[in-house]
């Protein structure tokens, strides 16, 4: 059995939970420990169950609490090159932590993490898919400014995607932040729109996808309500029934709960 959890997401703190029998990931650690400990407390995991944490990139709404949880657990920490350089630069990573570098799969045994390029302002930036031992796949895609042939092949194939779907572009135009962080946002650089992750969607149904998570939406550019329409419309167009081809899920800032798989 397997056990996935959106423990945190948003721009308030990211961190997604995978569990395969005897064997826990953690994909981010975007708020501080104590937090991370009480999320895991609340769907029956603990922290000391926790092998290895994979880091998509260094912005603090994915590494808050990355320290003092690998200092307190002894998990290994898995990035690319350019995400581990830039942790160590900020003291991130505490003494003695095994560091395993993505651009190598990393196989746990009942899990085997790989990873791919994301487009987003930083270098280094990563998605991650997570090979069960159950024989499911889990993809996780945010925090990238558009999409890429080579993106849609690693997730091809997964049964559970979390996938970004940040904004309402209307939204963010109309919105309170500065101009230049609008362009930031719209980029190829920033985030998917709701109606970018729309148009991915048939694809992801048709490669197997049954459950799909919106995941880094706005608390100030979008609504859950407008993201799940978006992605619905788009569904739906194809043929595809809400609870009989696929589910659907946007992910709250925090208390998700577990999915099954």
């Amino acid at each position: 059995m397997a056990r996935v959890a959106s423990l945190f997401s948003g721009s308030t703190g990211n961190s997604t939970y995978i569990s395969s029998g005897n064997t826990s990931v953690l994909i981010d650690a975007g708020v501080s420990g104590k937090a991370i400990n009480e999320a895991l407390i609340n769907i029956g995991a603990t922290a000391s169950d926790i092998k290895a944490v994979a880091v998509t990139h260094e912005h603090i709404d994915h590494i808050k609490g990355l320290k003092p949880f690998l200092k307190t657990t002894g998990a290994m920490l898995y990035a690319s090159s350019k995400t581990l350089e830039a942790l160590a630069d900020m003291d991130k990573i505490p003494a003695g932590i095994k560091t395993i570098c993505a651009e190598e799969d990393l196989d746990l045994g009942e899990i085997k993490l790989s990873r791919f390029a994301t487009s987003h302002d930083c270098e280094g930036s990563s998605g991650f898919t997570a090979l069960l031992s159950t024989g499911a796949k889990i993809s996780l895609c945010t925090d990238l400014g558009v999409m890429s042939d080579d993106i849609r092949a690693c997730l091809s194939g997964s049964d559970l995607v979390f996938i970004e779907s940040n904004h309402d572009i209307d939204m963010l135009k109309r919105g309170p932040y500065p101009p230049e962080l609008k362009v930031r946002i719209l980029s190829d650089k920033g985030h998917l729109s709701n109606n970018a992750c729309a148009a991915e969607l048939p694809e992801l149904l048709r490669s197997g996808a049954t459950r799909i998570v919106l995941s880094h939406i706005s608390q100030h550019n979008n609504l859950p309500m407008l993201a799940s329409n978006a992605a619905k419309r788009v569904l739906g167009a194809m043929g595809a029934e809400m609870g009989s081809d696929y589910l659907l899920y946007t992910a709250k800032p925090k208390d998700n709960g577990v999915i099954v798989l």
